[in-house]
């Protein structure tokens, strides 16, 4: 099997896995889940029934039921990647003289990021309960569109807060609802936001950070090679000269796990950036991602005005305040005290 069929395979793989999580652990609404239902569909012919049945209960229990799997997959994936780093890439930067303190940077990042996921997965999101649901339902003012007074959680037996929603993971209603993380195993929501929103931004900076020194790395290991101006034999016996396929390939089978890890890291980095930014624009927008899809059946615009495509109903963010004080409130939650005072 040549180096290109592989790699094809290997991004066929890692966008399936990433394709099959999306669909599983988002919403029944979403496209990928819709495409997802229909490929199971057509396949359900061919697949016997005892073998679909097994395969929708360890989907339900690893996308639907609170479980530590993913956490542990989390820390193996960091283990896995740091132990390359360490083992690997460490050694040969630092015989390469590349600066300690550039060296030691994933590492402090490191310490950042566990510090931030702990916080996060073991932080009350918000929990809603008979004891705070009076204060908690005056935090925040009913939209009337998105959220309407009135409507009772059928198993919390509670009247939802505005912004609140109840988490089908963990069986409770959580104030100021973002989402439930199966890779912290916990809801975010108001009093555990701002631990995730920084877990985010470290973990994305670690998997950038490790990607920028690999590939210092490998580009160094080129130049000083002088690759780029030799040449090759193909297979047809033919010289020719060396080419960016050609140069990929010979890394690969030369530094064959640092190549392989540099491909993951650089995959996760765009991954994780584009959703960090798409959760930098809901805090500075002053939205979650509840409300974020939610809001998508009434259309958007930037003066935050909602008009549906069905119904003759006009939604405005009421919650936006301003781009400092939205951000403000991810870091400091508003209490019963500080809305009385406005």
């Amino acid at each position: 099997m040549d180096f290109l069929t592989l790699l094809v395979i290997y991004l066929c793989f890692v966008l399936a896995a990433v394709a099959l999580l999306c669909a599983c652990s988002g919403r029944k609404e979403s496209f990928l889940a819709r495409s997802v239902n229909g490929a199971s569909q057509v396949l359900s012919f061919v697949i016997p029934t005892q073998l679909q049945s097994a395969t929708r209960r360890v989907l339900h229990r690893l996308f639907h039921t609170r479980s530590c799997l993913f956490v542990v997959l989390h820390v193996a994936l960091q283990a896995a990647v740091y132990g390359e780093y360490t083992w690997e890439v460490f050694v040969y930067c630092w015989e390469l003289q590349f600066h300690l303190l550039l060296l030691l940077l994933p590492y402090l990042l490191l310490a950042g990021n566990m510090g931030c996921f702990i916080l996060c997965s073991r932080a009350n999101p918000g929990i809603i309960t008979k004891s705070n649901h009076a204060s908690l339902v005056k935090i925040y003012a009913y939209d009337g569109v998105l959220f309407q007074k009135g409507i009772v959680c059928p198993t919390c037996n509670m009247e939802k807060p505005a912004r609140s929603k109840h988490c089908s993971f963990c069986s409770m209603c959580v104030h100021r609802f973002d989402h439930h993380c199966v890779w912290v195993n916990n809801c975010i929501g108001a009093f555990n936001a701002k631990y995730f929103f920084l877990y985010l931004f470290t973990l994305t900076a670690m998997a950038a950070t490790i990607a920028i020194i690999t590939a210092a790395f490998l580009l160094q290991v080129v130049l000083l090679s002088n690759m780029m101006r030799g040449s090759y034999i193909d297979d047809q016996g033919q010289e020719r000269a060396v080419e960016i396929l050609f140069l990929i390939q010979h890394l690969f089978l030369t530094f064959p796990r640092i190549v392989f890890m540099l491909g993951f890291v650089i995959l996760l980095t765009l991954v994780l950036g584009a959703y960090c930014c798409f959760n930098l624009y809901l805090a500075l927008t002053n939205q979650t991602s509840n409300e974020w899809y939610k809001s998508r059946r009434y259309g958007w615009s930037h003066q935050l005005t909602l008009q549906p495509h069905d119904r003759g109903v006009v939604y405005k963010n009421t919650y936006s305040k301003g781009v400092w004080m939205n951000l403000k409130e991810i870091f400091k939650p508003p209490t019963v005290l500080e809305r009385k005072k406005k």
